[in-house]
């Protein structure tokens, strides 16, 4: 009996219909919410299956937006992101799993500024679809939180009053919708 080999089937983001933001709070009681113009990545699966998939993701720092441009200059310098030395954070996925019929876990390794450690994100999946030109899409919202500081985004500042001005925690949001490639 011959066995069935499942195809590779490769995913690419789309970016025009896709946001990567990432959210933080500011002196501890309002958030701030910032994200990357410029990305790509790709998701290689078994035919139509991401159970097991494998994900590579990076962003340029310099696409940072935050709506003000201060505060995104600050982002790109060597307090934080380092945008000179370290122009791209990157993802590379080591495990895909499938919770439910809608929703995973995906783990990898994010480098940033040089700097790279595991994470975990959920991952809810929206379903696939044709669109108006014939392309297979699906969509993913990914969610998670990262420690800024475990990245050597370390720079720190306190009010007069002892507050902190920008939390550690960074809840990372990317709505991504993927076009399966011929």
């Amino acid at each position: 009996m011959a066995t069935e080999t499942a195809t590779t089937t490769t995913w690419a983001i789309d970016p025009s219909h896709s946001e990567v933001q990432f959210k933080v709070k500011h002196l501890v009681i309002s958030t701030v919410t910032g994200s990357f113009g410029a990305f790509e990545g790709t998701v290689e699966s078994e035919g139509d299956d991401f159970s097991n998939a494998k994900v590579s993701f990076s962003a340029d720092i310099d696409s940072i937006s935050t709506g003000h441009e201060q505060r995104d200059g600050h982002l790109k310098s060597a307090d934080f992101f380092d945008a000179e030395n370290h122009p791209k954070l990157t993802f590379v996925s080591t495990s895909m799993t499938k919770v439910d019929d809608d929703t995973y876990t995906v783990t990898g390794d994010l480098t940033i500024r040089g700097t790279t450690k595991p994470i975990t994100l959920k991952a809810e999946y929206g379903g696939q679809m044709g669109d108006f030109y014939g392309q297979t899409k699906a969509g993913f919202e990914l969610s998670g939180i990262i420690k800024r500081k475990e990245f050597g985004l370390s720079w720190d500042a306190v009010t007069e009053a002892g507050g902190v001005v920008v939390s550690d925690d960074v809840k990372l949001v990317l709505n991504i919708q993927l076009t399966k490639q011929s």
